[in-house]
């Protein structure tokens, strides 16, 4: 079994390849960054990746989004995402594909080797491998995002719901006949009541979609 392994820490990253080796995979490459980790899936076509998912060079989400870029080019390339941290919008993103083996474990909630090795074969035979914390967390983000939701207004979820289709300020307000004026006012209600709050780095339209959307 061909394997591809992302892991930024070195002690780590060398004690998995020893103990995938020791289990008769073969790893075919080991890196430390994202862009790396997505040019290794794409070269080698691996069995399966075991991903961190934050890594350099910013330490977000880069393994997460390689994986996905590489699921995108190579439908149903199997992942298994191993990490201390849930993402829950790409976790949802690469378990909504439903082609391949797919794979979330915590790397602090793995004590028993032999499992953990059972997970790697049964991801790269088309299967799945959740940490139950990783699924109630994911649970946990849906019905907080239904709470959320319901404090709109019905008008606002119209206007939501359009915005969600592309659309400008002055395009909601004709397909829903009102004043743009009332559309910014919607809008600036859904940005509270969502609590996203004003920040340099995040464009809350896009935020908003996503929330709607269920992203």
């Amino acid at each position: 079994m061909r394997v591809v392994l992302a892991e930024d820490q070195a002690l780590l990253r060398d004690g998995l390849i020893r103990l995938l080796t020791a289990y008769d995979m073969d790893v075919v490459a080991a890196v430390e960054t994202g862009p790396d980790l997505l040019s290794a899936l794409l070269t080698h076509r691996p069995d399966v990746a075991v991903v961190d998912v934050r890594l350099p060079p910013t330490f977000t989400n880069e393994g997460l989004t390689a994986a996905i870029e590489a699921r995108s080019r190579i439908p149903g390339l199997p992942v298994l995402v191993l990490s201390q941290h849930v993402e829950r919008l790409y976790a949802r993103e690469l378990l909504a594909e439903g082609r391949g083996g797919v794979g979330y474990l915590l790397k602090d909630r793995v004590s028993d080797v032999r499992r953990f090795v059972e997970a790697v074969r049964d991801v790269a035979g088309g299967g799945t491998a959740m940490d139950p914390e990783v699924i109630a967390q994911l649970l946990a983000g849906r019905r907080n995002r239904e709470r959320t939701l319901e404090r709109l207004t019905a008008r606002e979820h119209e206007v939501l719901a359009v915005i969600a289709e592309g659309r400008t300020n002055a395009a909601v307000a004709a397909r829903l006949g009102v004043t743009e004026k009332a559309v910014s006012k919607h809008i600036n209600s859904i940005f509270t009541k969502l609590d996203l709050l004003p920040a340099e780095d995040d464009h809350r339209r896009v935020l908003a979609v996503l929330r709607y959307l269920d992203l």
